[in-house]
């Protein structure tokens, strides 16, 4: 298939310039923050400086954060001596690429992740008519396959590996249901591990139903294997023609590995590409599986030692929930675990030192419990990931929200913040042990569309400790804490900090403050006091207040794009690449404090 009308509909020359522009946007915005360009004011905006010959000039509102909201459509580029509308995101990257010391083979895979980017951005464009009013009563499994991506990086849909036909297939924003293909793995060769309470034959009954199981028995009968030898596990299509295949001839040849069928039930994929939720059976498992794409800064497989201890995590987790009546009785925040999980390592890669890790990630399964257990009559599941987004028509999606729940922003606002803050300060604050809560692994329960529950997802990857001695920590297993990264006060603090605050609230005081919904010092205002009112409820975990301080007049400043573009490249090397650190970012929460404070003096 050529996708030749697909084609022809996506790439309009007004839909083109489009995307163009908002990406210009948000480049100029955000390494703006990351500072890798310093355009300078002037009393109309703000002008780059290429060369004498080359410039853009643009308007800009600066935000709390240093942080900039650039508009789109008055972004223009002088070029041969002439003021004109930019409308060209890839030449931009050329003309700073010798400026931000951006080498030439990390600006050629770069310029691929954009166009790709741009391509999705282009489909978005023309094909989700969903006004924001629709969306606030659209399912959690389809809402997500109307949002745009990363807010923060710019090659945001890059997803190296996916050719057109692929991204047309799988991409989420395309809203394609899958069937997940499944295979036998020699039980030498493969790790299953589970909760307490769940035991393989009972996972397989839950996500398989009787006939089928018996079916993938009887083709392992037919090859001469014992079904008794063999776990089944499920794989993306996309991973199996593409991966599995060419990396693992030899366990195909001599049985190790037998491939099935496909299984019955219908998924559709989420954000972040390799995580399904079940929309024949949406109590069934949400499944996270391993596809070798490199999207935004990883290639998203599942590392072979967290895909192990994935369900040691979640009875850690549940454990410090089910002993604590804050967490369990008044916040009632929901923790959907992984409580089941299958790895397989490499025969080859695993033993060779310093493989690239993206060759020891290829062949998992981890199953999540479903949101939907979790519900209460009228509740809705939300990523917070969906505040930020704004319908074609420019119309915010939290403000449809606050619109039919009959609140006003700001009530709404503090609504949020309370439901929002106080479980992840406590795990932080009493238990030293943070989430990463960035707007896909955090959910918003709403009901009559308010925010009335938090729930916090991916342990595997996103559960950090800190390595200070607290009693709390005693009963963290060496087996956790090989796996479990230990930080330093600040390191912890900053996956709250940055992946809260600045990977997600940034954006949404954006949206709400360029829309007149609510004023920013106010949006602001309502977290210092939801963090001050925790504080003064748990007062006597002050000296960890201090270490795990909020309120510092600045922190170090975290990057997603100099990672790519300056720090990292496109390296292939033994571990996953980690955001940037660079300079220091002024903290607005400390001004509003400070201000606040002053005023009661």
């Amino acid at each position: 298939m050529l996708y030749i009308n697909e084609t022809e509909s996506m790439f309009k020359k007004d839909t083109w310039k489009k995307v163009n522009k908002n990406l210009l946007a948000k480049m100029l915005a955000e390494y703006m923050y990351e500072e890798m360009i310093f355009p300078e004011q002037e009393d109309e905006g703000y002008v780059f400086t290429v060369n004498e010959e080359r410039k853009y000039r643009f308007a800009a509102e600066k935000r709390y954060f240093e942080s900039f909201d650039v508009d789109s459509e008055s972004i223009e580029v002088l070029e041969n001596g002439e003021w004109k509308s930019a409308t060209d995101a890839i030449r931009f990257l050329m003309d700073i690429q010798p400026l931000i010391g951006m080498s030439s083979e990390t600006a050629g895979h770069l310029i691929k992740e954009l166009n790709h980017t741009l391509i999705a951005d282009a489909n978005l464009l023309n094909n989700h008519k969903k006004t924001s009013d629709e969306l606030v009563d659209l399912d959690y499994a389809e809402l997500e396959g109307e949002m745009s991506g990363h807010p923060w990086i710019t090659y945001n849909k890059g997803r190296i590996g996916f050719g057109f036909d692929d991204y047309n297939k799988y991409a989420p924003e395309n809203q394609n249901e899958t069937k997940l293909f499944w295979i036998a793995v020699h039980r030498d060769r493969a790790q299953f591990q589970s909760v307490q309470e769940l035991h393989y034959e009972k996972l397989l009954m839950r996500e398989l139903d009787g006939v089928l199981v018996q079916r993938f028995n009887e083709i392992l009968r037919e090859k001469g294997k014992l079904p008794l030898d063999y776990y089944f596990m499920p794989v993306h299509e996309w991973q199996w023609n593409n991966v599995l295949i060419q990396n693992f001839p030899r366990d195909l040849a001599t049985g190790m590995i037998v491939p099935l069928e496909e299984g019955t039930d219908h998924y559709l994929p989420q954000q972040s590409v390799r995580t399904f939720v079940n929309v024949t059976n949406p109590m069934k498992s949400h499944v996270k599986l391993p596809m070798s794409i490199l999207n935004t800064l990883v290639y998203r497989g599942l590392p072979s030692e967290r895909t192990r201890i994935a369900p040691r995590v979640t009875e850690h987790i549940k454990g410090i929930f089910e002993g604590d009546s804050f967490l369990r009785d008044e916040c009632e925040v929901v923790l959907p675990g992984e409580v089941a999980s299958i790895n397989v390592d490499h025969p080859h890669y695993s033993e060779l030192k310093g493989a690239p890790y993206q060759y020891l990630e290829m062949l998992g399964t981890i199953w999540r419990e479903s949101i939907y257990t979790y519900l209460k009559d009228g509740e809705q599941p939300i990523t917070l990931a969906a505040l930020h987004h704004v319908d074609g028509n420019g119309k915010p999606y939290v403000q449809s929200l606050i619109e039919k729940s009959g609140l006003t922003a700001d009530e709404w606002m503090k609504k949020f913040f309370g439901v929002v803050m106080p479980p992840l300060l406590h795990f932080l604050y009493q238990y030293g042990t943070v989430f990463s809560p960035h707007g896909q692994n955090t959910i918003l329960i709403l009901k009559d569309y308010q925010p009335e529950r938090l729930a916090v997802k991916d342990y595997v990857d996103d559960v950090n400790i800190s390595d200070q001695p607290f009693k709390e920590l005693e009963s963290v297993t060496e087996e956790l804490h090989a796996v479990l990264r230990s930080e330093p006060p600040e390191g912890l603090t900053q996956f709250i900090f940055t992946g809260l605050f600045i990977c997600h609230l940034r954006y949404l005081s954006n949206v709400m403050v360029r829309n007149k919904l609510i004023e920013e010092k106010a949006f602001w205002s309502h977290l210092v006091d939801s963090i001050e009112a925790y504080q003064a409820r748990f007062s006597h975990l002050e000296e960890r207040f201090k270490l795990f301080d909020f309120f510092k007049p600045e922190l170090t400043k975290l990057c997603l794009n100099r990672n790519r573009m300056v720090d990292y490249g496109y390296g292939d090397g033994d571990d996953r690449p980690h955001a940037s650190e660079f300079g220091k970012v002024r903290n607005a929460l400390y001004e509003i404090r400070k201000n606040k404070e002053m005023s009661f003096q």
